[in-house]
């Protein structure tokens, strides 16, 4: 698992990076020996020779470290740019990520997120490698900004040489199909999974006096009408009835 975004950062993509590769390692799957997630590290500004500070949530985070069930997780220092993105340097990140791969005997490299600088890196170098390659894009982007226009051709060059390609959604899917100029047959869509089991409310922490009595709670509303010109303000309240 190759991402710029991971623990002890917070969001999405962090958590589903966790969340896959707990799964991989219940299915018996050999995680630590064969997959690493990779992360973004931030280096002192004096070290990095940048003149703008460096910024990161997991500063000072580097080296190898291990959490649930073994997975283990490299933390690369790369110096983070924008927004917890590091730094493309194309071909710097190759001889530590080279390293990764034949000492945990990777077989299948799987990137995360097309704002990651070192997912695309990862994936450029594994097709380099003879390895297997596999990305997943999380998010939905534009077509006319700056941004979006310069992450669409990064992508597309990087995902002219990967094996397979998974989106969360089905409107990420056609998203990502036109961005990148892809076979939607080389698409798949594997929806981010929710266990209604976990948000379901504890019965024993409810309040025994609460309801039972009819509540009444107005809720102003207002909004503006044009009659001929003329506008007039008018306002209803409503009558909210809880048991």
């Amino acid at each position: 698992m190759v991402s710029d975004f991971f623990y002890p950062n917070h969001g999405g993509v962090e958590s589903h990076l966790y969340q896959l590769s707990q799964r991989l390692i219940e299915r018996e799957h050999k995680v630590t020996q064969e997959n690493a997630v990779i992360h973004d590290e931030t280096l002192p500004a004096a070290c990095c020779g940048l003149r703008f500070p460096c910024r990161s949530a997991a500063q000072g985070r580097t080296g190898i470290r291990h959490v649930t069930n073994g997975l283990k997780i490299y933390y690369v220092p790369h110096v983070v740019v924008y927004n917890q993105a590091t730094l493309p340097t194309m071909y710097g990140f190759f001889p530590l990520f080279r390293c990764i791969m034949l000492r945990e005997r990777i077989d299948v490299v799987h990137g995360h997120q097309a704002f990651s600088p070192l997912c695309h890196e990862a994936i450029f170098h594994a097709r380099t490698m003879g390895l297997k390659a596999c990305f997943t894009d999380h998010s939905l982007f534009g077509f006319a900004d700056a941004s979006s226009i310069v992450t669409n051709k990064y992508l597309k060059f990087t995902l002219s040489d990967v094996d397979h390609v998974i989106c969360v959604s089905h409107t990420r899917w056609e998203n990502t199909v036109l961005r990148a100029y892809l076979n939607p047959q080389n698409v798949s869509v594997i929806p981010n999974a929710v266990v209604p089991s976990q948000f379901t409310p504890d019965p024993s922490a409810a309040d025994p006096n609460f309801g039972g009595d009819l509540l009444r709670r107005p809720v102003g509303r207002t909004w503006e009408i044009r009659n001929h010109g003329d506008e007039q303000l008018t306002s209803s309240i409503f009558v909210v009835s809880l048991q």
